[in-house]
């Protein structure tokens, strides 16, 4: 297990990405193509910034990252015009997202962690539904949906209501991603709305 973690840090610093991260949204881009070129990304809990480091090299040449945060995001190379940054509550209410829509939702959003497995998950689905809440109001009909999740026993139920909304589902748990992490990501494909 320590290699693995020591392989993904020490390809994450290599590679100049602030976290190892970024291969948990790599491997599921390879594998399923979540992200094309010129799309419009809206990637909640973005800091540090490797999933929106990734998503704006994807997007390339004319599409555009929206990243959100209670966190400022500090790397360089994200910058207008194919990344903008908004310090904000997700909870809150979203002004400066009126009237957009994206063409991929990421969440890599998780709670701060209480060493309580319960409470945690309890967060950790809070979190998701409430990015999934967000695909309704700025994804667009077709678009991606790609978030991390702690398993426990309300997991199902999130995955249940991912599939009322999308053509595809799939649950992955990324190679990247720790064995000992419980962690996992959904994966929704073809968003068909609410109804």
């Amino acid at each position: 297990m320590k290699k693995v973690q020591d392989h993904y840090f020490s390809k994450a610093k290599k590679e100049n990405y602030p976290a190892r991260s970024v291969y948990k949204l790599e491997e599921v881009q390879k594998k399923y193509r979540v992200i094309r070129k010129n799309n419009h990304v809206l990637d909640l809990g973005c800091c540090p910034g490797s999933w929106s480091l990734y998503a704006v090299k994807t997007v390339a040449p004319a599409g555009i990252v929206t990243g959100i945060d209670l966190q400022p995001v500090k790397v360089k190379k994200l910058t207008l015009p194919s990344f903008e940054f908004i310090q904000a509550d997700i909870f809150a209410e979203l002004p400066f997202l009126e009237d957009r829509q994206f063409n991929v939702v990421l969440s890599d959003m998780a709670p701060r962690t209480s060493g309580n497995k319960f409470t945690d998950h309890v967060k950790s689905v809070e979190l998701a539904i409430r990015a999934l809440e967000l695909c309704g109001s700025f994804l667009r009909q077709g678009g991606n949906f790609y978030c991390k999740v702690f398993q426990g026993e309300d997991f199902p139920g999130f995955a249940a209501d991912v599939r009322k909304l999308f053509k595809q589902v799939k649950v992955v748990k990324p190679k990247s991603s720790r064995s000992e992490s419980r962690e996992i990501f959904v994966l929704g494909m073809n968003f068909t709305g609410f109804s």
